[in-house]
C-alpha cells in the first residue's frame, strides 16, 4: 500500500527518479479507485440515440453521482501521475519532456507504455541515484 501512495507524498516533485514498482503500483491504485467509485456511486450505462440507432452511435455516461466523484478524483490525480511518469522516465535517463508523446495518437501511447515497462538505469545518472539503491541511497526499501 506505501508503493501505491508514495506518488501523492510526493505530489510535486518532478526531479529525481521512481522505480517500476512504484509507477505501476500507483496506476493499479488509480483504477482500483476508479472501479469503486464506479460501483458506489454510479454504473456505467450504454445507450442509443436516434430513430433506429443508425447515425446516432453510442455513447457511454456513468450515471449517479459517480460522475462527479470520478472527475474530482481524475482532477486530484492528475499532477501526482504527471510527476510519477516523469520520474519513471528520469529512471531511465530520459527526459520527461518525453511526455509529449502522448499527443501522438496510437503511436505515441505505445512508446510511452514500452518506456514504462522498461528497466531504468543502474547506478546515479543525470537525475539522481538509483532508486533500487544500486550504487546509491535507496529511496524507499
Amino acid at each position: 500500500m506505501e508503493w501505491m501512495l508514495l506518488p501523492y507524498r510526493r505530489y510535486f516533485e518532478f526531479t529525481g527518479r521512481s522505480r517500476r514498482k512504484e509507477y505501476w503500483m500507483f496506476v493499479l491504485f488509480s483504477i482500483l479507485v476508479q472501479i469503486a467509485i464506479g460501483i458506489v456511486f454510479g454504473r456505467t450505462t450504454t445507450t442509443t440515440y436516434g430513430p433506429t440507432g443508425i447515425g446516432g452511435g453510442f455513447y457511454t455516461s456513468l450515471t449517479g453521482g459517480g460522475n462527479i466523484v470520478s472527475s474530482l478524483f481524475s482532477l486530484a490525480n492528475f499532477i501526482p501521475s504527471l510527476a510519477v511518469a516523469v520520474r519513471r522516465l528520469h529512471d531511465q535517463d530520459k527526459s520527461g519532456w518525453l511526455m509529449l508523446l502522448v499527443f501522438i495518437p496510437l503511436l505515441g501511447w505505445i512508446a510511452l507504455l514500452v518506456l514504462m515497462c522498461l528497466e531504468g538505469t543502474r547506478g546515479p545518472n543525470r537525475f539522481g541515484d538509483d532508486p533500487k539503491g544500486v550504487g546509491g541511497a535507496a529511496v524507499f526499501e
